[in-house]
């Protein structure tokens, strides 16, 4: 439940640099269409007209979308993403981005005060934290009382047969849907089969996040494969 580690993380962070231009569309096939479905279920009815948002590793700024949608364009956004170059990128592919305020900065050491933000946004991103706990941590001290931390992920089923299949579709048939999308440059994908070694069981992330939090639902899609998080400071 360690997270990446400094080495795999700085790993990631390059096959993520080098994977911008077909980001999109992989993640749309390798979640077999369900990724924005599941970025929707988890926003929905969890942020407000108003709320002051933090997108943490905000990639295009998918989940930013799905926010200023359901909120009518009335929240107010912060994007933050480790790779600059992904910013850069969501600010011709988002064309709001470009009236969005963006930082560059890692879930450990977040440059922002205590208690400022409404809900906190992590759509595909937390599984990459360097060090899980103290990004949890600190993704806590920047929520006000009452805030909300919105993970959309991957899952690691607890029964052993479930977690086999999803393993074995990470590791063998992803390779083959981003292949089919994006060509050898999709092949760069197989780098998140190693992000999901490294990712805790599901019970084990919902108690770790009730260290946290005063009320955490946990859903799961995709036979586990997938978690849909709103947990509750």
């Amino acid at each position: 439940m360690s997270g990446l580690g400094h080495g795999y993380w700085g790993e990631v962070i390059e096959v993520l640099r080098l994977v911008i231009p077909v980001y999109d569309k992989v993640n749309r096939a390798i979640s077999l269409g369900k990724d924005m479905k599941f970025r929707l279920k988890g926003i929905h009815g969890r942020v407000h007209p108003g709320n002051l948002l933090l997108d943490a590793g905000s990639g295009y700024g998918n989940m930013s979308r799905i926010a200023l949608n359901e909120t009518n364009g009335t929240s107010k956004i912060i994007m933050y993403d480790p790779i600059p170059e992904m910013l850069a990128a969501a600010k011709h592919l988002f064309l709001p981005a470009s009236e969005l305020p963006m930082s560059s900065g890692v879930f450990e050491y977040m440059p922002f005060r205590s208690s400022i933000f409404d809900a906190v946004l992590c759509g595909y991103s937390l599984r990459d934290a360097i060090q899980l706990r103290p990004a949890i941590s600190e993704i806590s001290r920047v929520l006000k009382l009452g805030g909300r931390l919105i993970i959309v992920d991957l899952g690691k089923p607890d029964n052993p047969l479930t977690e086999a299949c999803v393993s074995f579709y990470l590791r063998h048939i992803l390779r083959i849907l981003a292949f089919a999308v994006a060509g050898k440059l999709g092949l760069k994908f197989q780098a998140l089969y190693g992000t999901y070694c490294r990712w805790p069981k599901n019970s084990d992330l919902n108690n770790l996040l009730k260290e946290y939090f005063s009320k955490v639902d946990f859903e799961t899609g995709l036979l586990g494969g997938a978690v849909i998080v709103a947990a509750y400071k």
